[in-house]
């Protein structure tokens, strides 16, 4: 009769443990099934207004690369542009737009208006090429190493503090050819 009472006890136990573990996540930390994965099999017309679109081969080229995944209806992405402008200036790794789900027009506007800080810019109209990176929403920003492979995922606006402990020492590391420390 005494046991009756404890397995509620027990059951409300083991629900605030896993309340209690949960709430300790990091949320932004989404983990990704393609980190230590080639990127995958795409090619993309350039956005308007630029010349150069973005493929599958534009991420082998034997040196690291950043892919940004941007709209412009997204605010966020508008935060973390400063951000990205000085990384290009840094010229660590050449940056890379997939222009996600995005009014043509629009995307030229936002791009003149506040800097382009990408090499190549890919259209993704219809959101398939987001899919197959597992993109949850934007912004999101990949690091892909000379081969062509997915080394991070930063899901969020990037901030100072993700570029200066995260995506820069992360892409000096990999332009050295040493392996990393830094966690993503």
């Amino acid at each position: 009769m005494r046991l009756a009472y404890l397995v509620p006890l027990a059951v409300f136990v083991l629900i605030g443990l896993g309340l209690a573990i949960g709430l300790t996540l990091n949320p932004r930390e989404i983990p990704s099934a393609l980190i230590g994965k080639p990127v995958p099999e795409f090619s993309l017309p350039p956005v308007q207004g630029r010349t150069l679109g973005l493929a599958t081969a534009d991420l082998k080229t034997g040196e690291p690369s950043v892919v940004n995944v941007f709209a412009s209806w997204c605010v966020p992405c508008r935060v973390e542009h400063p951000l990205l402008l000085a990384l290009k200036r840094d010229n660590l790794a050449p940056i890379h737009g997939l222009n996600y789900k995005d009014d043509p027009a629009d995307v030229a506007k936002w791009l003149d208006q506040l800097g382009d800080p990408f090499t190549r810019t890919g259209a993704d109209r219809n959101g398939r090429v987001g899919i197959d990176w597992g993109v949850y929403g934007v912004p999101e920003t990949f690091v892909v190493d000379g081969k062509g492979n997915i080394v991070c995922k930063h899901v969020g606006p990037l901030t100072d503090w993700d570029m200066d402990n995260k995506i820069r020492p992360l892409l000096r590391d990999l332009k050295a050819g040493q392996p990393s420390k830094v966690k993503c």
